[in-house]
Order: structure tokens, then sequence, then C-alpha cells
């Protein structure tokens, strides 16, 4: 049984970072380093001695290993502290790299939109990609809460780049008598040129005042939000923090 696991974390060693814990975060770091000094001329012992660090050990190994008395060589490797952070901060901007490509794939908005006409608004729904959700604010001027949601808009917006938001007056939408000031505002949230959720008199969700925090929430709530790209790299700075 612990032969099959250690086969198992070596396959995984020999190819693409699969461990996101704080100990797979380490191995992984460790793999990182020792795949960066390959470009330089370090002592082969060296090398065995990281290739030692990153692959688990048996039990029995364990014992002996720290048992027996640490080597120059491995003293000198483990209190290496310079040259390991700058070896750990290049490992770190990989990871942002990575991650910032994965977050990245699709269109990216970063603002809001402004609809002028209820066939402006048919054609933004109709012609963006289907894996854009589009977040649109139906709302009128003096109605109460459409200021603070066309206000959390804006931060929103920014927030998640990849997600269209958009406003649009109810009296430029051709449909007036649908959106009368009792059902406003109203958030309509489509993907695919499909109505995937709806939400008339919205503000009544929230407090007398509510900011952008509150309406993200929500949205959350109903799944509706992705991943914010600064949640991804708070994740990985606790992990960082586990690590260190």
């Amino acid at each position: 049984m612990e032969e099959g696991k250690s086969q198992s974390f070596e396959e995984d060693f020999e190819g693409q970072a699969t461990h996101t814990g704080p100990k797979g975060v380490i191995n992984d770091w460790r793999k990182f380093k020792l795949r960066s000094e390959e470009s330089e001329s370090i002592p082969p012992s060296k090398k065995e001695i990281l290739r030692q660090m990153s692959s688990p050990q048996s039990r029995n190994d364990s014992k002996e290993r720290f048992s027996r008395k640490m080597s120059i060589q491995e003293y000198e490797l483990i209190h290496q502290d310079k040259e390991d952070e700058n070896c750990l901060r290049k490992y770190r901007r990989q990871c942002m790299q990575d991650m910032h490509q994965k977050l990245s794939f699709g269109p990216r908005y970063g603002f809001v939109y402004e609809l002028e006409t209820g066939e402006q608004f048919l054609e933004t729904i109709e012609k963006e990609q289907k894996i854009t959700t589009i977040v649109v604010h139906i709302y009128e001027d003096g109605i109460k809460g459409c200021d603070a949601l066309n206000n959390s808009f804006t931060y929103l917006a920014a927030e998640y780049p990849m997600v269209k938001f958009c406003k649009i007056k109810a009296s430029n939408t051709g449909a007036r008598d649908r959106f009368s000031s009792e059902v406003l505002p109203t958030l309509l949230v489509y993907k695919g040129g499909e109505l995937i959720s709806n939400f008339i008199s919205i503000a009544e969700q929230f407090a007398e005042e509510f900011f952008a925090g509150d309406v993200e929430s929500f949205l959350n709530e109903y799944g509706l939000l992705p991943e914010r790209e600064i949640q991804a790299l708070e994740q990985t700075n606790m992990e960082e923090e586990n690590m260190e």
C-alpha cells in the first residue's frame, strides 16, 4: 500500500504540478528549483540532494536520513537563503502567470456599457460570445436604488473584467410598459443568448443603503459571477504563507 502511494506521487512529480496543498506546493517548488539549477553548473551531488528532498521516502528511510549527521553539502544547500529566495520568487511568478492565463481566457471588458436603444440591447445579447455572462441593469433616473446599483456596477465591472456589465434606461428599451417604476431597478442576466436569471425591484434585497460588496455577494449566491482574479491571488499567497 505504501509502495503504491509512493509510485503515484512520483508519477505526479515527473509531470506538471498537481499538488495544491501546502506540502504539494513545497514539493512543486523544490522541483522547480531543481529545474532552474540544472541550467547552471552545480555539482551532481547537490542535484541528488534536491531530488531526495522532493521525493517521499519510506518511514525507515526517513528515520535513517534524519538520524545521521548532516553533510557539509546538505548544510550549504539548506542554508543558501538568498539563492532560495530568488528561486522562490521565480516559482511564484510562474504560478501567477499560469493562473493569469487561465483566468484571462475569453474576452475582457472592464467597464459598464451604456445601451442607448432596444435594438442595441438585443444586439448585445444575441451577438456576444456564448461563454460571456452579460449582466444588464434596467434603471431610470430618480428611482430609489438605481444610482447605488449603477455605482456598484462600475466597481464590479473592474473586478470581473470577464463579465460584461451593461445598463439601459427603461424608457430606451422600447418596452417601458414592462419596466414601470414599480419593478425598477431590474437586473437581467444572460449567457449564450438566453436569459438565465432576472430580479425585479432588486433594491428590496438589500438594506436602505447598499454597496458593490452587497451586490457581489447577492450575485455569488446565485452562482452568476466567476472567480475573481484577486481571490485566486489571495489563495496563492495563503499557500505561500503556510509554506513559509
